[in-house]
Formats: C-alpha cells, sequence, structure tokens
C-alpha cells in the first residue's frame, strides 16, 4: 500500500463513522469567540517572534493552534486523548501548556507528542512538555539520534548554527507511513527530509460534527537554507534526498496547509480570511515555490 493511500484509508473510515463516533464530538472544547482564527491572527499581526504570546485558535474541528506568533503548536483532540504537533522554543514552553488549557483541555490528556524536525526552535520546549504532560514522545530513527543527544546531526545543513535542545526520549520510533493511533483519531507520518535530515510531515482528518471533513496537511519546512560555508554542492546525497522529498510534500493529502512558521505558507493571512484556509492545491504551491528556491540556490553556489 502506498505511503499516501495508507495516510488517508485510516481518514475514509472514520468519515463513514456515525457522528457521536468522531473524535471532534468527544472532544472539542465549546465554541468561544475568542478561540477564532481571525483573534489569532489579529492578536499577531505584526508579531513574528518565536515567543511572542498568542491566543489559541480551533482552526478546523478538532485541530487547534495552541502555539506563539512566529512557531507553530498544533493540538489534534481525541475522544481517547490528545497528540501534540511541534513544542516551540524552550521559552515557549508555559504558553503551549496555558493555550492548550485556554482551548478547553488538559495537558495531561496529551498523550503523544511529535515533531515537524528536530531544530531547536520547534522542539526546545520539547522536553519540558514531555514533563508538564506524561506524554510519549515519537520520531523517525534519525529524528530520534537528535532529539535523545540534544544535538543535531552532522549532516545537516544548518548544525554548525544550531543551538542544543535538553535532550528527550523518545518511546516510539516510527517508519515512513507509521500511523498514532488515540482512540479514534489518526495522525500519519510522512518522512520528508527537505529543511533538516529528520524531518517529517504529519497528515490527519478533521470533521465536524455535521460531516463536513478536511484532510489537514502539516508539512514540514521546505527551505534549503544552511549554515555559513556549507555548499550543497558539495553534499550529493543532501541534493537527492532534497529533490526526492519534495514531490512527496506536494503529494501529501493537503485541504488545509499547516506549516512549522506561520509566514512560510501565510498561515496568518489565512486565518485572517484574506487568503483561502482550504486550498486543494497549497501543498502543491508550496512545493514549487520550494523548487525554484533550491534550484537558485544550486545555481548560485554553481557560479563560485
Amino acid at each position: 500500500m502506498s505511503r499516501i493511500i495508507k495516510a488517508i484509508a485510516p481518514a475514509a473510515v472514520l468519515a463513514l463513522l456515525p457522528v457521536s463516533a468522531l473524535p471532534v464530538s468527544a472532544s472539542a472544547a465549546p465554541a468561544k469567540m475568542q478561540d477564532t482564527p481571525a483573534r489569532l491572527a489579529a492578536a499577531c499581526a505584526g508579531k513574528d517572534g518565536w515567543a511572542d504570546p498568542a491566543p489559541p485558535a480551533r482552526i478546523f474541528a478538532n485541530t487547534w493552534y495552541v502555539g506563539t506568533c512566529g512557531i507553530s503548536a498544533i493540538l489534534v483532540t481525541g475522544d481517547k486523548g490528545h497528540v501534540l504537533v511541534d513544542a516551540g522554543v524552550a521559552k515557549a514552553a508555559p504558553l503551549v501548556l496555558a493555550n492548550i488549557r485556554r482551548a478547553g483541555f488538559d495537558p495531561r490528556d496529551v498523550r503523544w507528542i511529535v515533531a515537524s524536525h528536530e531544530h531547536f526552535d520547534h522542539v526546545g520546549a520539547l522536553a519540558a512538555l514531555q514533563r508538564a504532560t506524561g506524554a510519549k514522545v515519537a520520531a523517525l530513527p534519525v529524528q530520534k539520534a537528535a532529539l535523545e543527544s540534544g544535538k543535531p546531526s552532522s549532516e545537516d545543513p544548518q548544525a554548525a548554527g544550531l543551538d542544543p535542545i535538553a535532550p528527550v526520549k523518545v518511546d516510539r520510533v516510527l517508519a515512513d507511513g507509521d500511523d498514532l493511533v488515540v482512540g479514534k483519531l489518526v495522525v500519519t507520518a510522512h518522512a520528508t527530509p527537505v529543511h533538516a535530515p529528520g524531518s517529517t510531515s504529519w497528515t490527519w482528518q478533521s470533521c465536524t460534527a455535521t460531516f463536513t471533513c478536511r484532510m489537514v496537511a502539516y508539512a514540514d519546512s521546505t527551505s534549503t537554507i544552511s549554515s555559513e560555508g556549507y555548499r550543497f554542492t558539495d553534499h550529493p546525497d543532501r541534493i537527492a534526498a532534497v529533490r526526492a522529498a519534495l514531490p512527496l510534500v506536494a503529494a501529501l493529502p493537503c485541504d488545509i496547509l499547516l506549516t512549522p512558521h506561520p509566514s512560510q505558507s501565510a498561515m496568518m493571512e489565512r486565518f485572517a480570511d484574506t487568503k483561502p484556509l482550504v486550498d486543494a492545491a497549497a501543498c502543491r504551491a508550496y512545493v514549487d515555490a520550494a523548487q525554484a528556491r533550491f534550484a537558485d540556490r544550486l545555481a548560485k553556489e554553481a557560479r563560485k
């Protein structure tokens, strides 16, 4: 079974369940005006700091934004517990915990924490959140090595400029296409090593109580930046990994695109309703732009 079909199949099963069995019906907090994406966008207008506080917001059904203005953290809620995707910088740990509570959920009901990639701006708070929630952590093998050592892989183009993190215990090693299942909630891992060797994108289905369902893709960063002096052209394996992974991001089931940095995919503009939130072509456009940037980077290196 292909990795994309595998990602869609559990979601298709959920779509056939009665409304009372869907994760959102049992897990969603009561709707509040202050929980709207528009309010989040307004609160973060002109702010993009990694530790700038932001209010929580229900993005769609059981998918919640609980991060900061500059770094995403996504809570996917279910009737048997929740999955937190990304943690933010170390200073963001109390902000994420507060947002989970403000959204109406108990942090101790978070069963799993997963990450987009192993850089300190997205997993710096992971160890603190693991302690505070009691949740388990799941990761792909390369990401696991970085999380448990607290140091990035030497193969990471940004390794020389990355801060270390507090080491994290990884409870489950995932393979590409594996599912994390919490009750009726299914979150699928996709190995997409563009930005970092352990880069992972995540997909799940969110459904309202009235059977409006969307596939959400939390697509990892597709930027190919590096530390000073690093040349991709000196690392053909890294070039091959990027070129192989970008089409996988484009092919994710992607009604709603979310990204680790909101600015990477105009999330705040979409939350403010100045751009469409639901766009099945969003992942493709996200990758098209990344491919153009990478081609430009390689061309510049070739001229030096």
